[in-house]
């Protein structure tokens, strides 16, 4: 399975455009946004992506009840961070703060813990465990918009500058 992750969108409109075309080139079977969108009007920038897609909230996540309904009404799932989600080779972790990062890595349960918060991206693989951050989309704290792309059999991504 291919996978991109965004997060940290910060209502960056032409941006997120940006990532869904790169996930689309990439022919990702899932996207995963790990909060700070901020805004509802985020869902008209993925129109045309065309792979699954869940989303955790993050701590800039304003009207949180308008969010999940408008999400619900495109049929896309937006969850309470953290949030697991299981498939064959194992479970892959989702959450915006980075809670507990280090004792996370350590208990091995996850084959991914992916996180975001700090603009900073970070792409390393911690004992069994490949850690996740594809720091900030949005561009708006460094300047720099980037996004993640992993794949999920060899446990092997890169962070893009878009």
């Amino acid at each position: 399975m291919k996978m991109g992750i965004f997060a940290d969108t910060h209502d960056n409109l032409p941006m997120v455009k940006k990532a869904v075309s790169f996930f689309n080139l990439k022919e990702v079977d899932l996207v995963l946004h790990l909060g700070d969108f901020v805004s509802p009007f985020f869902l008209s920038a993925i129109n045309d992506l065309k792979a699954g897609f869940i989303g955790v909230f993050g701590n800039n996540d304003g009207d949180k009840l308008m969010l999940q309904m408008k999400f619900r009404e495109r049929g896309l799932e937006l969850f309470n961070p953290p949030y697991t989600i299981k498939r064959n080779a194992g479970k892959i972790l989702m959450m915006h703060e980075p809670f507990e990062l280090d004792a996370l890595i350590k208990s091995g349960e996850y084959m991914i813990i992916s996180y975001a918060h700090t603009h900073i991206p970070r792409m390393k693989m911690e004992k069994s465990t490949l850690v996740v951050n594809p720091g900030e989309c949005g561009g708006w704290l460094y300047g720099k918009s980037t996004v993640a792309y992993v794949d999920v059999d060899s446990l092997k991504g890169e962070i893009y500058e878009l």
